[in-house]
């Protein structure tokens, strides 16, 4: 089977969010390794630069799911959805070329976090945290990294094209 040239270019986006989320994280810890505040970056409590560990998944969903079975719930369905992915991604000729660069940033970011909940027992680092003026209740935005914001970024594109993409009711069109 040979896999074509429009298919693989779009990995090279997964491999880059993959290597600067693991990057930016190695450097969180070294020059962090306690959780806390590290930066206020504006100096006007707008971002912060915070580092906090997340053993959970988004917004810390599923913090209080008994320890036995975290890592059924938070590593192995996750791995078996980005396998599920990538192989729907090399089967099919149905993503449009946007839709093959969203996918493979959902990719890169999904590995980068599935990598930390594997080799980093103490959770996923987070470091990015955002005033958010009471929005929703929130007076900061749940704190996140470069795999969970390409992973956000890239689900909504991936929507928006499958919606609002000429073609055909799925939105496959070329």
């Amino acid at each position: 089977m040979k896999i074509s040239k429009e298919k693989l270019m779009p990995l090279s986006l997964a491999a880059a969010i993959l290597s600067a989320d693991q990057i930016v994280k190695a450097v969180i810890v070294k020059i962090s390794p306690q959780t806390g505040l590290i930066k206020d970056v504006f100096n006007n409590d707008f971002l912060w630069i915070y580092h906090v560990r997340n053993k959970a998944i988004a917004f810390s969903m599923g913090e209080n799911i008994p320890d036995i079975i975290k890592p059924a719930l938070f590593i192995a369905v996750p791995i078996l959805v980005l396998i599920f992915l990538l192989w729907y991604y090399f089967k099919t000729d149905e993503f449009s070329k946007i839709q093959r660069w969203a996918v493979a940033g959902i990719i890169g970011g999904g590995l980068g976090n599935i990598l930390d909940r594997i080799f980093r027992p103490d959770g996923v680092v987070d470091y990015v945290s955002v005033k958010f003026y009471g929005l929703f209740g929130l007076e900061r935005w749940p704190t996140f990294n470069v795999a969970d914001s390409s992973v956000v970024v890239c689900c909504i594109l991936l929507m928006i094209t499958i919606f609002f993409s000429p073609g055909s009711r799925t939105g496959t069109g070329k």
